[in-house]
């Protein structure tokens, strides 16, 4: 009778989440691919650049072109694959890159750092009013006692 519970007990043990199929490399890569992250590690080393030079402010010009042609952004990815093996499953992955095939994926990928820039401004102006109201709400105590 026992024996007869193990296939379910077997099937059901495989298919829980803590048994989730680990997304692979390549599925990940995809995924970074299509969404652009890979391309991050570009962008953060040419916004790193002047603050490097700043540091090193007696290197010539030639040796930037030469470390910039050195810098290698697949680097950076492989560094984060692990990260989003962490998080997400094979399943999930396959899920993400088969949405960022669709039209809706692939315009969100295209709108995504407007949205992201706006957001932060609309952040930063409602950081601002929510600064003056709480001064102007300060202010009306300390003066009313």
């Amino acid at each position: 009778m026992k024996l007869a519970l193990l296939p379910f007990l077997t099937v059901f043990a495989f298919s829980s989440p803590a048994f989730a199929e680990q997304a692979s490399a390549e599925s990940v890569k995809q995924l970074m691919q299509k969404t652009g992250a890979g391309e991050l590690g570009v962008q953060a080393m040419k916004q790193m650049l002047p603050a490097l030079k700043n540091i090193i402010p007696d290197a010539p010009e030639s040796f930037w072109t030469d470390y910039m042609a050195e810098f290698n952004p697949e680097d950076l990815v492989e560094m984060t694959v692990p990260i989003y093996q962490k998080y997400l499953t094979e399943e999930e992955v396959q899920a993400l890159n088969a949405f960022y095939d669709t039209p809706a994926g692939k315009k969100l990928i295209k709108v995504q750092p407007r949205i992201m820039q706006e957001s932060m401004m609309a952040g930063q102006q409602w950081g601002q009013t929510v600064a003056q109201d709480v001064m102007q709400k300060y202010q009306s105590q300390t003066h009313n006692h």
